[in-house]
């Protein structure tokens, strides 16, 4: 997949470049990313430079994961991270952080939309995934009101730093944004 740019009223959503190094480091200096997100803890400037200089680049280039940096289109400043990584079949897992000073606007609300509608309209999602540790009340807030259906709880569902947790689950469809899919969906009868 070609890196690719979108934009939203507030947003500027672009690949990460060697030039956010320091704005992600600092970023994950907070304990919530940490605690509630698979990066390394301590965070250090090591595992900032392999995010944007490789981990980022093999993503897009091998269409495994595609992260962007969320930015305000007025300063430019960062302020979330969100990532679709490819399941197969047409599945996708969507996941993010905000910057601390940053929480509370609908910045990330805003940008898992943007993401959503690309992948469905043009990286042949059929069906978008969210899933965080039982607890996460910010990250599900973010899921539900961006359109996620939670379809509940996987016991032992999450790994997270050597130890298993229970996780929610939800999807988004492209039928839950009004578009259409390749493949015709049958839901189950109730």
């Amino acid at each position: 997949m070609e890196p690719t740019i979108l934009t939203t009223e507030r947003l500027l959503l672009r690949p990460f470049e060697p030039a956010d190094t320091d704005a992600v480091l600092h970023a994950c200096q907070d304990p919530d990313i940490q605690r509630w997100t698979p990066i390394p803890s301590p965070y250090e400037r090591e595992h900032a430079e392999g995010f944007v200089h490789r981990i980022v680049p093999d993503g897009w280039r091998f269409d495994t994961v595609y992260a962007f940096a969320v930015l305000t289109r007025d300063s430019g400043e960062l302020v979330a991270a969100i990532s679709s990584i490819s399941r197969g079949e047409g599945a996708a897992e969507v996941g993010y952080w905000a910057a601390k000073q940053h929480r509370g606007r609908g910045y990330v609300t805003e940008a898992v939309g943007a993401v959503a509608h690309w992948a469905f309209t043009t990286a042949g999602v059929e069906r978008l995934e969210w899933r965080a540790e039982v607890g996460n009340d910010a990250s599900r807030a973010v899921a539900e009101k961006a359109g996620f259906v939670i379809e509940g709880v996987q016991r032992s569902g999450i790994a997270n730093k050597g130890v298993r947790r229970d996780g929610w689950t939800g999807a988004l469809l492209p039928s839950d944004l009004g578009l259409p899919t390749a493949r015709p969906y049958l839901p189950a009868r109730t």
